[in-house]
Protein backbone atom coordinates (compact mmCIF):
# COMPACT_ATOMS: atom_id res chain seq x y z
CA UNK A 1 0.00 0.00 0.00
CA UNK A 2 0.91 3.20 -0.60
CA UNK A 3 1.29 6.32 1.28
CA UNK A 4 -0.66 8.90 1.43
CA UNK A 5 0.95 12.78 0.67
CA UNK A 6 -1.17 16.07 2.07
CA UNK A 7 0.11 19.11 0.68
CA UNK A 8 -1.56 22.16 2.30
CA UNK A 9 -0.49 25.68 2.54
CA UNK A 10 -2.05 29.34 2.79
CA UNK A 11 -3.94 30.35 -0.52
CA UNK A 12 -1.73 31.65 -3.64
CA UNK A 13 1.27 29.93 -1.85
CA UNK A 14 1.39 28.09 -5.20
CA UNK A 15 0.20 24.50 -3.99
CA UNK A 16 -1.61 24.17 -7.57
CA UNK A 17 1.47 25.18 -9.46
CA UNK A 18 3.81 22.71 -7.31
CA UNK A 19 1.41 20.10 -7.99
CA UNK A 20 0.52 20.65 -11.79
CA UNK A 21 4.53 20.87 -12.53
CA UNK A 22 4.81 17.25 -10.55
CA UNK A 23 2.51 16.08 -12.82
CA UNK A 24 4.36 16.67 -16.09
CA UNK A 25 6.98 15.01 -14.48
CA UNK A 26 5.19 11.97 -12.87
CA UNK A 27 1.75 11.21 -14.77
CA UNK A 28 1.36 8.26 -12.44
CA UNK A 29 1.01 10.23 -9.46
CA UNK A 30 -2.79 10.30 -7.84
CA UNK A 31 -3.77 13.62 -7.55
CA UNK A 32 -7.17 13.76 -5.18
CA UNK A 33 -10.16 16.12 -7.02
CA UNK A 34 -11.70 17.78 -4.25
CA UNK A 35 -15.58 18.42 -4.21
CA UNK A 36 -16.50 21.85 -3.86
CA UNK A 37 -19.69 23.95 -3.50
CA UNK A 38 -18.07 27.17 -5.22
CA UNK A 39 -18.73 27.82 -8.78
CA UNK A 40 -16.34 27.55 -11.17
CA UNK A 41 -13.79 29.87 -11.77
CA UNK A 42 -12.76 30.83 -15.46
CA UNK A 43 -11.00 27.98 -17.09
CA UNK A 44 -11.99 25.03 -14.64
CA UNK A 45 -13.38 22.03 -15.80
CA UNK A 46 -15.79 20.06 -13.42
CA UNK A 47 -14.22 16.85 -12.44
CA UNK A 48 -10.35 18.00 -13.62
CA UNK A 49 -9.88 20.51 -11.07
CA UNK A 50 -12.63 20.49 -8.78
CA UNK A 51 -15.95 18.48 -8.80
CA UNK A 52 -18.76 21.09 -8.65
CA UNK A 53 -20.97 20.24 -6.45
CA UNK A 54 -24.95 21.85 -5.00
CA UNK A 55 -25.06 22.62 -1.46
CA UNK A 56 -27.17 19.87 -1.31
CA UNK A 57 -25.12 17.58 -2.92
CA UNK A 58 -22.52 18.38 -0.80
CA UNK A 59 -25.08 18.05 2.11
CA UNK A 60 -25.71 14.35 0.92
CA UNK A 61 -22.23 13.19 0.17
CA UNK A 62 -21.69 14.58 4.47
CA UNK A 63 -24.80 12.51 5.17
CA UNK A 64 -23.10 9.52 3.37
CA UNK A 65 -20.01 9.39 4.93
CA UNK A 66 -18.91 9.89 1.41
CA UNK A 67 -16.05 12.25 2.24
CA UNK A 68 -12.53 11.68 3.90
CA UNK A 69 -12.38 15.52 4.88
CA UNK A 70 -14.76 18.50 4.52
CA UNK A 71 -14.44 22.03 5.77
CA UNK A 72 -15.83 26.01 5.24
CA UNK A 73 -13.19 27.72 3.91
CA UNK A 74 -12.85 31.59 3.89
CA UNK A 75 -15.98 31.59 5.77
CA UNK A 76 -18.07 31.22 2.29
CA UNK A 77 -18.06 27.74 0.57
CA UNK A 78 -17.15 24.17 1.42
CA UNK A 79 -14.54 21.85 0.32
CA UNK A 80 -14.03 17.91 0.30
CA UNK A 81 -12.01 14.84 -0.35
CA UNK A 82 -14.27 11.75 -1.50
CA UNK A 83 -12.88 8.61 0.64
CA UNK A 84 -13.64 6.28 -2.48
CA UNK A 85 -10.80 7.45 -4.73
CA UNK A 86 -8.32 7.30 -1.90
CA UNK A 87 -8.65 4.39 -0.95
CA UNK A 88 -9.02 2.93 -3.75
CA UNK A 89 -5.52 4.61 -5.20
CA UNK A 90 -3.92 3.95 -1.91
CA UNK A 91 -4.98 0.12 -2.19
CA UNK A 92 -3.46 -0.02 -5.54
CA UNK A 93 -0.04 1.12 -4.62
CA UNK A 94 -0.26 4.43 -6.45
CA UNK A 95 1.52 7.44 -4.96
CA UNK A 96 -1.51 9.19 -4.20
CA UNK A 97 -1.75 13.33 -3.20
CA UNK A 98 -4.37 15.43 -2.02
CA UNK A 99 -4.18 19.44 -1.97
CA UNK A 100 -6.23 20.74 0.72
CA UNK A 101 -6.17 23.53 3.41
CA UNK A 102 -5.49 23.31 7.19
CA UNK A 103 -8.74 22.55 8.33
CA UNK A 104 -8.82 19.36 5.72
CA UNK A 105 -5.41 18.38 6.62
CA UNK A 106 -6.31 18.40 10.08
CA UNK A 107 -9.28 16.36 9.83
CA UNK A 108 -7.53 13.44 7.76
CA UNK A 109 -4.71 13.65 10.50
CA UNK A 110 -7.02 12.52 12.66
CA UNK A 111 -8.13 9.80 10.23
CA UNK A 112 -5.43 8.74 8.41
CA UNK A 113 -2.07 9.88 11.14
CA UNK A 114 0.34 7.76 9.00
CA UNK A 115 0.34 10.52 5.65
CA UNK A 116 2.78 12.26 5.25
CA UNK A 117 1.67 16.47 6.09
CA UNK A 118 3.96 18.93 3.96
CA UNK A 119 3.72 22.43 4.33
CA UNK A 120 3.71 24.88 1.60
CA UNK A 121 4.96 28.08 2.07
CA UNK A 122 5.83 31.28 0.73
CA UNK A 123 8.91 32.99 0.82
CA UNK A 124 7.60 35.84 2.16
CA UNK A 125 4.17 37.56 3.80
CA UNK A 126 4.68 40.56 0.81
CA UNK A 127 5.03 37.55 -2.24
CA UNK A 128 2.01 36.00 -0.80
CA UNK A 129 -0.11 39.07 -1.15
CA UNK A 130 1.59 40.02 -4.52
CA UNK A 131 0.26 36.83 -5.59
CA UNK A 132 -3.24 36.24 -4.64
CA UNK A 133 -3.66 40.05 -5.89
CA UNK A 134 -2.23 38.97 -9.38
CA UNK A 135 -4.27 36.11 -9.42
CA UNK A 136 -7.27 38.71 -9.87
CA UNK A 137 -9.39 35.56 -9.30
CA UNK A 138 -11.29 37.47 -6.21
CA UNK A 139 -12.95 40.38 -4.93
CA UNK A 140 -11.02 42.34 -2.34
CA UNK A 141 -12.94 41.38 0.47
CA UNK A 142 -12.51 38.13 -0.55
CA UNK A 143 -8.82 38.56 -0.80
CA UNK A 144 -8.74 40.14 2.76
CA UNK A 145 -10.50 36.98 4.18
CA UNK A 146 -7.83 35.07 2.45
CA UNK A 147 -5.32 36.67 3.84
CA UNK A 148 -6.65 36.82 7.50
CA UNK A 149 -6.86 32.67 7.01
CA UNK A 150 -3.27 32.85 5.68
CA UNK A 151 -2.45 34.50 8.85
CA UNK A 152 -3.86 31.05 10.95
CA UNK A 153 -2.38 28.70 8.61
CA UNK A 154 1.27 30.17 8.24
CA UNK A 155 0.56 29.48 12.32
CA UNK A 156 0.20 26.40 12.02
CA UNK A 157 3.11 25.33 10.12
CA UNK A 158 4.87 22.82 13.39
CA UNK A 159 1.57 20.40 12.86
CA UNK A 160 3.20 19.76 9.41
CA UNK A 161 5.83 16.78 8.93
CA UNK A 162 7.82 18.76 6.45
CA UNK A 163 7.90 22.24 4.79
CA UNK A 164 8.99 23.37 1.31
CA UNK A 165 9.45 27.02 1.05
CA UNK A 166 8.01 27.67 -2.42
CA UNK A 167 10.45 30.66 -3.59
CA UNK A 168 11.92 28.74 -6.63
CA UNK A 169 9.37 26.43 -8.51
CA UNK A 170 11.90 24.12 -9.64
CA UNK A 171 13.73 23.54 -6.50
CA UNK A 172 10.62 23.05 -4.86
CA UNK A 173 9.11 20.14 -7.29
CA UNK A 174 12.13 18.10 -6.78
CA UNK A 175 11.27 18.38 -2.98
CA UNK A 176 7.92 17.77 -3.24
CA UNK A 177 9.00 14.82 -5.92
CA UNK A 178 11.69 13.25 -3.46
CA UNK A 179 8.84 13.37 -1.29
CA UNK A 180 6.11 11.64 -3.03
CA UNK A 181 8.40 8.88 -4.66
CA UNK A 182 9.47 7.88 -1.14
CA UNK A 183 7.85 9.75 1.47
CA UNK A 184 9.96 8.20 4.93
Amino acid sequence: MSRLVVLAGPTAVGKGTLVRALKERHPDVWLSVSATTRAPRPGETDGVEYHFVTPEAFDDMIDDGELLEWATVHGTHRYGTPRGPVDEHLAAGDPALLEIDLQGARLVKETMPEALFVFIEPPSWDELVRRLVGRGTETEAERERRLETAREELAAVSEFDRVIVNDDLDRAVDELEALVRDPR
